[in-house]
């Protein structure tokens, strides 16, 4: 007997829409751009936008990094491709013309990327954490270095990272505690403190726990000591989760002596 011919499929191309955030953007041919996306639905996915690059493009200036739209696209083997946008909030027009904050937000976006890795499955708590944190940038509500490590600590924790600022990490004996294990998942007791692990202050230990849980009062009355050291702290924590640093971490300007509620007192007088 002969083999029957292979079944043809003549269904029609799948469409959906979805919320997203830009993450990033690549140049394709002449004209075209790959675009990943960060969607409400659909996790992480990658699309090809076609003439995006011409000027006579209405979608282009939609499409580019920071942007919050509602895209439509068709869904593809390996890219799928953008068949429509509609602008929702182009945070990069507010970042732009300040360093810090789009250094900020450039490392946000990289974070994003890093702890999305597998395409098309679903990521609503880092969607909606990346969201608010672009937003909270983009209006200034907070020192931008604030911000950024607010966002890493909670993106670590929302990826099964969270480290711990109170009870040991490893014996969960009750702190407080005066050691910081990168390794051992944040305070250690003395009986679980490893060699090499870090002793940061009280006061920057208790604005990690800030940063971690929302407190913004305490975040906000932190001084630029406390905000140094608890971001050395964040970036040697992320970089050991992640396996290698984020290329943008190193760029950030952290340069916050003007938001430092010490930074103008007085000493006192002899």
């Amino acid at each position: 007997m002969g083999s029957c011919p292979a079944p043809v499929h003549n269904g029609t191309v799948p469409l959906y829409r979805d919320e997203a955030i830009v993450l990033r953007t690549q140049k394709l041919g002449e004209a075209d751009r790959i675009v990943t996306l960060l969607t409400r639905r659909h996790g992480r996915v990658r699309g090809v936008a076609r003439g995006v690059r011409k000027t006579t493009s209405r979608i282009g200036a939609r499409l580019e990094p920071f942007g919050h739209v509602d895209v439509q696209l068709y869904e593809g083997r390996s890219l799928d491709t953008v068949n429509q946008v509609d602008s929702i909030a182009a945070h990069g027009a507010d970042l732009v013309h300040d360093y810090s904050r789009w250094t900020t937000g450039t490392a946000m976006l990289e974070t994003a990327e890093r702890m999305t890795p597998v395409e098309r499955e679903p990521a609503l708590q880092q969607y909606a954490l990346l969201v608010a944190g672009l937003r909270a940038l983009a209006a200034a509500e907070h020192d931008a270095s604030l911000i950024l490590d607010a966002y890493l600590l909670r993106s670590l924790a929302v990826a099964g990272w969270s480290p711990s600022f109170g009870d040991c990490a490893r014996c969960g004996a009750p702190g407080p505690h005066q050691a910081f294990s990168v390794g051992g998942g944040g305070m250690v007791c003395p009986a679980c403190r490893p060699p090499g692990s870090a002793a940061p202050s009280p006061l920057t230990v208790a604005l990690l726990g800030a940063l971690l849980s929302g407190d913004w009062q305490v975040a906000d009355a932190s001084a630029v000591r406390e905000r140094r050291e608890a971001s050395g702290l964040v970036a040697a924590f992320l970089q050991w989760h992640i396996e290698r640093g984020l290329r943008s971490l190193p760029l950030v300007d952290r340069n916050d002596r003007e938001h430092d509620p010490r930074a103008h007192e007085q000493p006192a007088s002899g």
